[in-house]
């Protein structure tokens, strides 16, 4: 979703000239996108506009909320939230329910990122046996966990320079999630599986 999360990453691979489909399910952010209208404070407007005019011609921006458009792009990468419960649970429905919509509709060679800040175990345990049914992870399709790591506002810290973490379900995930973020961040920090990075976000997050 193009929320306060994936609307800086959508931002920042623009910049650097990859062509981005932006998907949400709220519909007035959708037509807000595609007229260049920023609804998120720290991101002022003529930036989106300026973006959106200078690729127009080139079709390298466009907005969505069509859930059948998520088998079009090589690279998916979820950023929706992850509440608690009314038993301060983890409430995965969105991460869940976005995962069946890209299993419906997906094609084989596409890099899946979860982004939401979860527990150990989510990326292997919930969205791989959802992705799995008749594709192979690591040879049909790659699936990693990278935290998000947003720091609104902060003039010195943000997307392209705060480092990223990579765990990937298998090795050859996890050098198809490298190779993405280094494109557009300065440092990516590589780790041992999707668990270790899901905890390390607890850790920033507990230590924060």
């Amino acid at each position: 979703m193009c929320g306060y999360v994936g609307l800086p990453l959508v931002l920042r691979f623009c910049e650097v000239g990859f062509p981005v489909l932006g998907f949400d399910t709220d519909a007035h952010k959708v037509k807000l996108l595609n007229r260049g209208e920023s609804y998120i404070k720290h991101i002022p407007a003529p930036r989106l506009a300026a973006l959106l005019q200078l690729q127009a011609g080139q079709e390298q921006f466009a907005a969505t909320h069509d859930q059948s458009r998520l088998g079009e792009p090589d690279v998916l990468i979820i950023c929706v939230p992850t509440p608690l419960t009314s038993k301060r649970e983890p409430d995965l429905k969105y991460v869940e329910s976005t995962t069946r919509h890209v299993a419906a509709c997906r094609w084989p060679g596409q890099l899946i990122s979860l982004e939401s800040t979860t527990y150990p175990g989510t990326t292997a345990e919930l969205l791989l046996p959802i992705l799995s049914s008749n594709f192979k992870v690591g040879e049909d399709f790659f699936l990693v966990f990278s935290p998000e790591r947003e720091d609104p506002g902060n003039p010195t810290y943000h997307v392209s320079t705060i480092p990223k973490v990579v765990g990937g379900v298998t090795p050859a995930c996890l050098a198809h999630g490298v190779a993405l973020y280094s494109q557009v961040i300065d440092r990516v920090i590589p780790v041992s599986s999707t668990q270790v990075a899901e905890m390390s976000k607890l850790l920033e997050n507990i230590y924060r």
